[in-house]
């Protein structure tokens, strides 16, 4: 048994929040195509517009269907009290924060007219709801997942580690201080910055970037594994490794070695593409089935090689070197590299071609991290008072009961209970 927020008992499933990933259950026969999809059929939300009464959901074997949020049911019950906690400390919360960024490609300079608005910040919770058995909230989150907010702690934890995100949303021009306690931060903020950017902005983009490269060679497989297996739906997964075998790259110090790994390379496929919701079972059968099926042609790449993800690493890489060589943040792009960049987000650039630029770019970082004036380490002492100050001015608004959400108007904490 775990202590929850009471009140979640008789809750209907029907009125609770779907963030994206949530698994449900519909509850309308509907039709995509000349194919019904059955109520009681299962999915996965892939996008939330609640404000539209939209929910785009993955069903297994038949694709991307839309719903009204009354025609859904979250499928597991921890689901639907997890959504339940984060709608309830949404809704108690919200005037509890004390920082607002307009975060992601709108303060980058790389908006498009159908860009999302990705909003961070930071909140603060009264003295009451620090007090009781139940933890208070360490996030805040909107149904759609647009909006994300910070405990003043974890913000400030965060931002110690260098956290590319946390260090963006304090930084960018258009993060603006709600309450006088986050102004403090904003005050503050240079207390976090060291030459720590180079490994969580930098050297964290690299790696990603290698990553990339060994995932292309990974979806030309997956590629002519399909192909393969369209052509001919009787072939053995014995028979595909043997195929596949003979056109890896990858060294291996026998016949039976590469052959091995090329079954290990299947079986990963299909149980990867299972866990995505591409095939109904885990197993070989499904992904032949998948593999005739039309839903195989259109098959999307993995979010990772995504264009939007390869241009965000491209863009840290960059950031962080003129961080670490000029003293001064700076998270909007300009000139020719924006342009790249724009020609990157809409797929123009190649794959090979970005992680070529992004190969070049590793020397001039390293010259950046080796002649830095930023401090080595951020100013944890400074951060320590900074987080001391505010949870004393939070304890002085409630003990004084002083008007506005942390003394007089302070949200009514949870109640412990039993959460059986």
């Amino acid at each position: 048994m775990d202590l929850r927020i009471k009140g979640l008992g008789g809750v209907d499933p029907r009125g609770l929040p779907l963030p994206n990933g949530t698994e449900v259950t519909v509850g309308v026969d509907r039709m995509l195509g000349d194919r019904r999809v059955p109520q009681g059929a299962s999915g996965r939300v892939v996008k939330a517009e609640p404000e539209r009464d939209v929910f785009d959901v993955h069903i297994v074997g038949v694709g991307v269907v839309r719903y009204a949020r009354a025609e859904l049911v979250p499928r597991k019950v921890g689901q639907v009290r997890y959504a339940q906690r984060r709608a309830d400390a949404w809704d108690a919360m919200r005037p509890c924060v004390v920082l607002e960024t307009t975060v992601g490609s709108r303060a980058w300079g790389l908006a498009t007219e159908g860009s999302d608005t990705d909003i961070r910040g930071v909140f603060a919770a009264p003295l009451s709801w620090t007090q009781g058995l139940v933890a208070p909230p360490e996030d805040l989150v909107n149904e759609d997942g647009s909006h994300t907010f910070w405990a003043v702690a974890k913000c400030i934890k965060q931002a110690l580690r260098a956290d590319p995100n946390t260090l963006e949303a304090l930084f960018v021009k258009n993060a603006r201080a709600t309450d006088e306690i986050g102004q403090w931060l904003l005050d503050e903020r240079d207390a976090f910055v060291s030459a720590e950017i180079y490994g969580s902005f930098g050297r964290y983009a690299t790696s990603q970037l290698d990553k990339l490269s060994q995932n292309i060679r990974l979806v030309k497989h997956r590629a002519d594994v399909l192909d393969w297996l369209r052509k001919e739906p009787s072939l053995t997964l014995d028979r595909i490794a043997e195929k596949l075998a003979k056109i890896s790259p990858r060294a291996n110090a026998t016949e039976a070695d590469a052959h091995l790994a090329a079954k290990q390379y299947i079986k990963q496929l299909y149980r990867s593409m299972h866990d995505q919701g591409l095939l109904p079972r885990n197993e070989f059968d499904a992904l032949v089935e998948f593999a005739t099926s039309n839903d195989a042609t259109g098959l999307e790449l993995p979010r990772e090689l995504r264009p939007k993800n390869a241009y965000n690493l491209l863009r840290l890489i960059v950031t962080a070197t003129e961080w670490l060589r000029t003293g001064t943040p700076e998270f909007e792009v300009r000139g020719d590299f924006r342009a790249k960049l724009f020609a990157i987000k809409k797929g123009e650039v190649p794959l090979e071609d970005i992680l070529a630029e992004a190969e070049a770019l590793t020397e001039p970082l390293a010259k950046a991290w080796e002649s830095t004036k930023l401090p080595k380490r951020a100013d944890v002492e400074r951060a320590d008072r900074l987080l001391r100050r505010v949870n004393d001015e939070v304890a002085r608004r409630w003990v004084h009961r002083v008007e506005g959400p942390f003394g007089r108007g302070a949200p009514e904490p949870p109640v412990a209970a039993w959460d059986d």
